[in-house]
């Protein structure tokens, strides 16, 4: 099955595998659809069907992971989904909080060499306005371990590679807090009943600050080298 192919069903299926094998292991057909947003019996026949294809493989008692085509072809459908995203907001006006369904709907009918194009107008950026990396054009991705905001403890001092982006009003939360990819952090307090962390960003203004736990989750960070 060659990519142009692919029908829309199944490269988000393809970048949902592949977002949920990033953060710890084989797909399970619960955690498939809830990242796609259907039903599990919906999920089991497109799993076969991906699966006769050569694009992913069953693991006993875990659930799928994807075949080295599989993740070619994930790679593939991230980058246009990232390329986008940095596009809309880098030129075309679009904030931070607005790309990301914009995107969803965009990257299954761009081409590839509309992304190429965009691409190479845009510097060949090595990260979406999210922190998120963009892969290649050849396939590689930059590979980094880091741990969310809500894993912290007082006294860390951390640097925020990342943030989650698929809730808008997340984003404009985060925005209104100094959480934005580069910005470099202090822990204080943290809170045992809610969870909420105390934290003062080094490089604005806006002083210590209170993030609940469900933002936190959506913040990744890396220890602070400086």
């Amino acid at each position: 099955m060659s990519s142009s192919n692919l029908s829309r069903s199944v490269e988000d299926y393809l970048k949902a595998i592949y977002g949920i094998a990033t953060e710890g292991g084989p797909a399970s057909t619960s955690a498939i659809a809830e990242s796609v947003d259907v039903q599990p019996a919906s999920v089991t026949g497109m799993v076969k069907r991906m699966a006769e294809s050569g694009l992913l493989e069953h693991v006993p008692y875990k659930g799928v992971r994807l075949t080295t085509a599989g993740t070619r072809e994930a790679l593939k459908v991230l980058r246009r989904h990232r390329i986008l995203e940095t596009y809309l907001c880098a030129r075309l006006g679009f904030t931070w909080d607005d790309v990301h369904d914009e995107a969803e709907r965009l990257e299954h009918a761009a081409s590839d060499q509309l992304i190429e194009q965009m691409a190479r107008a845009l510097g060949f950026p090595s990260h979406d306005p999210h922190g998120a990396p963009i892969p290649t054009a050849a396939g590689h991705i930059e590979t980094v371990e880091y741990s969310s905001l809500a894993d912290a403890a007082r006294g860390d001092r951390l640097l925020i590679h990342a943030v989650r982006d698929e809730s808008p009003d997340e984003l404009r939360s985060m925005a209104e807090d100094g959480l934005i990819p580069g910005a470099r952090m202090v822990v204080g307090s943290i809170s045992v009943p809610d969870g909420s962390i105390e934290i003062d960003v080094t490089n604005d203004d806006l002083g210590t600050r209170s993030v609940s736990a469900a933002i936190a989750r959506h913040v990744f960070v890396v220890p602070d080298p400086i």
